[in-house]
């Protein structure tokens, strides 16, 4: 079997449209394509509970919605936990971003030639918003809630809870413009 040696500008042009597959299908694995995630204002957000509310697992996905008097936190396997719209204290947003694509993407990153895999990088993260809640129990207790949504979406859900009078302070260094 006799080997062809190809010349480097054919090398550099596989590398290139190899760079480009890659590229592409890493933006398509980034991008977000449950239409739950994107409700329209004034109804249930799909959302992580982090920590905070009492009965529900850390890391818990559920649906997060205002009912009357009550925000509503209902797990996906059943049990739900709501806090009173008035023991709502302050409600702050934070932006926090997750890499993507796990094992295979980060295999993908270090087997990328020539400093490609940083590439990679700019496109194999996502972006979340995180909303902190604190809040009074029924015995004065304070207490915090803490929720991961998808970008764009703790506004939503701050706007909706100052519009139904919780009590959220000025905006904090922190929040998200």
């Amino acid at each position: 079997m006799i080997h062809k040696i190809l010349p480097p500008k054919q090398i550099s042009r596989m590398l290139l449209c190899l760079m480009s597959l890659v590229c592409y299908h890493t933006a398509l694995i980034a991008q977000n394509h449950d239409p739950a995630d994107s409700p329209a204002s004034g109804s249930t957000l799909r959302v992580t509970h982090i920590l905070g509310f009492e009965g529900i697992s850390n890391n818990a996905t559920g649906d997060l919605a205002i009912q009357g008097d009550a925000l509503r936190f209902q797990k996906s396997e059943g049990s739900s936990a709501q806090i009173a719209i008035g023991s709502i204290q302050d409600v702050i947003l934070g932006e926090e971003n997750k890499q993507v694509g796990g094992l295979k993407m980060t295999l993908v990153r270090s087997a990328t030639p020539y400093g490609g895999g940083r590439v990679i990088g700019l496109f194999s993260h996502k972006k979340y918003d995180t909303l902190t809640l604190e809040y009074l129990d029924p015995n004065g207790g304070f207490h915090g809630a803490i929720f991961q949504l998808n970008k764009g979406r703790g506004q939503v859900l701050r706007s909706e809870l100052e519009a139904v009078r919780a009590h959220v302070a000025a905006k904090h260094s922190g929040d998200q413009e």
